[in-house]
């Protein structure tokens, strides 16, 4: 009954902790989600589109937040927008490079690694400025074309937050850890409307094959009501506009794990490009603020490159989710999504790889969905009667899905999120097959550089997973048996002579060799040294002692000794504490502590 009261009330204490301050969070994540949402769709607006022309065509529930005119999208060299949009994502990076590396050098590449580096090496302690200069950053490098995603800066926007509050409520790095992981669901739940997936990627992004389960519930809640102040604040919906797919015969689980092994060795490719052209970038003997710049330029080049070759070369900028939606639709020939592939995998390592301000999520989306839809297109074509024109367009999702789950380690995640990002469910069976294949195919590879193997390797949780050599000692080991006993008729003065002569600072006190009580230099100083020979210690002894037992762990006798700011116990027998066994001091336990490591 003790045990069913005590476990109700560290319920109730989490709850009224964890629930309040999961709101306050969702509340405030939301919040920063439109923030940069809206700072986002204005820099894009006016910089892609008021300079260079191109207007990002919104996918799904979304809409331009700014009136777009009517206008030809340029597409020959001899127009002069053309050779803006090339020199635009370079002029951008020059700014973001000067931004980051002048306020905030860990804003610099892709956000959601920061996060997880901070939470497993930083006790999740983010600078408070990172988030405004996030902010910043992330929408001048995807709002100037930079081939990069919402995720990264929202989620180390929304973690920044948490940290920034877990300091000011002066709680301890555990709960700091929490709140960071809260304000990352909540970024992530709320700008791209998953709410359920953002908090599953949140506690599953930190490792490659484990979960942080004891943020869950948290993560849920901020998530949930951060969705839910973005929403208000911009649309309802799905990101992505789906036909009413549908999981109609087993046979199609054959070309799933196709696709779902293919994505996993494209992913393979793609971490590995990211990487390498990462530290490329770094090896330049130049300014590191200049690098964003030419990452910059050679992302317009290859935009312009692709326009001339196939002219859909503008997908390539900001996350890619015009090509993930006109794969859907059915809009692109099968050549053109290979080299989308190809040219977003390379986009997103010039943007990211060189210091730009962004998140690998929405590119990743974008290279598993146009490869689903080139493998789609290819089924239908080969195996007509088996593969229909609108299960070609399904393997989009299912691509999504797959890349997602190989590049970040994240399979549970992954087939959620892409379920709510286009509204459809019906395709879980063919999301799970594949991306359970990506996953393995893809094991030992990340995208994301910071994240450990499980939660026995991340110093967060290596004190409560490391077993101390006094949790396998017991007190018998370490106990003195030589006991120097008083009486309680002795006098505070005999006390205190044994104590000038033996050195030993406390005394089990017995009567006729029963336990009753036990006495200190403490109580006997305290007593007046004219009445130190008249008082006895029956007087000023502690009654009853608080003692161990030879079968206990020498780690829950130090507790005691710790929490009541002692510095010995009489060690007794279980069946009867009148028995005195031995004594056991803090020496005792440091010496054989020393002796077992």
């Amino acid at each position: 009954m003790k045990a069913h009261e005590n476990l109700r009330k560290l319920n109730i204490e989490y709850i009224e902790q964890w629930v309040p301050y999961s709101i306050l969070i969702g509340i405030a994540s939301g919040a920063c989600a439109a923030i940069f949402y809206g700072l986002l769709s204005v820099i894009s607006q006016y910089i892609l589109g008021g300079i260079g022309h191109y207007y990002i065509t919104p996918t799904g529930c979304e809409h331009s937040l700014l009136p777009v005119p009517s206008v030809v999208l340029p597409g020959a060299l001899a127009d002069p927008h053309t050779w803006f949009l090339v020199a635009i994502p370079a002029i951008g990076g020059l700014v973001v490079g000067l931004i980051t590396y002048q306020y905030a050098p860990e804003a610099v590449g892709e956000g959601t690694d920061a996060v997880v580096d901070s939470y497993h090496q930083q006790q999740g302690r983010i600078r408070s400025r990172i988030p405004i200069v996030k902010t910043i950053a992330s929408a001048i490098t995807i709002g100037t074309g930079g081939s990069a995603g919402r995720e990264g800066p929202i989620t180390q926007i929304g973690a920044g937050f948490g940290s920034y509050l877990a300091d000011k409520l002066k709680l301890d790095d555990r709960g700091r850890r929490m709140m960071l992981v809260c304000g990352a669901a909540g970024g992530l739940g709320s700008i791209f409307r998953a709410p359920f997936g953002g908090a599953l990627f949140a506690i599953s992004v930190l490792y490659k094959k484990d979960s942080e389960f004891e943020s869950l519930v948290p993560a849920f809640i901020s998530s949930i009501v951060a969705y839910s102040v973005f929403c208000s604040v911009s649309e309802w919906g799905s990101l992505f506009t789906t036909p009413d797919y549908t999981f109609t015969h087993p046979t199609e689980l054959i070309f799933d794990a196709v696709l779902g092994i293919l994505c996993g060795l494209v992913a393979i490719i793609h971490i590995k490009i990211f990487h390498e052209m990462r530290d490329v970038f770094e090896k330049l003997r130049i300014k590191n603020y200049f690098k964003p710049m030419i990452g910059g330029l050679l992302l317009g080049l290859l935009v312009l490159f692709m326009q001339q070759s196939c002219g859909f070369g503008y997908y390539i900028f900001g996350g890619g989710y015009g090509s993930i939606q006109s794969a859907i639709d059915g809009e692109l020939a099968v050549g053109i999504l290979i080299l989308l592939v190809l040219a977003k995998i390379l986009a997103t390592a010039f943007t990211l790889g060189s210091g730009g301000s962004g998140g690998v999520f929405a590119p990743s989306l974008a290279i598993g969905g146009t490869l689903g839809g080139a493998f789609g297109i290819l089924a239908n074509a080969a195996f007509p009667g088996i593969i229909g024109e609108m299960q070609a367009t399904s393997f989009v999702l299912i691509g999504m899905a797959a890349m997602l789950s190989g590049v970040a380690n994240v399979p549970i995640a992954a087939i959620v999120m892409v379920s709510e990002l286009t509204g459809n469910y019906n395709l879980l069976p063919p999301l799970m097959f594949a991306s359970t294949l990506a996953y393995l195919v893809a094991s030992g590879w990340t995208i994301y550089e910071k994240q450990v193997p499980a939660r026995v390797d991340s110093p967060a949780h290596r004190e409560e997973l490391t077993i101390d050599v006094l949790e396998t000692a017991f007190v018998r080991d370490a106990m003195s048996v030589e006991i120097m006993p008083v009486h309680p008729s002795n006098s505070v003065q005999t006390v205190l002579n044994l104590i000038y002569k033996y050195g030993h600072i406390g005394y089990p006190v017995l009567d006729d060799d029963r336990l009753v009580g036990i006495v200190t230099f403490k109580d006997a100083e305290r007593v007046p040294p004219e009445d130190r020979e008249k008082m006895l210690v029956r007087e000023i002894m502690t009654t009853p002692p608080i003692v161990t037992y030879p079968d206990e762990s020498l780690e829950d006798a130090l507790r005691k000794l710790v929490l009541n700011d002692i510095g010995r116990l009489p060690v007794v027998d279980r069946d009867d504490q009148s028995k005195i066994r031995g004594i056991l001091t803090k020496y005792d336990i440091i010496r054989l502590h020393a002796q077992l490591r």
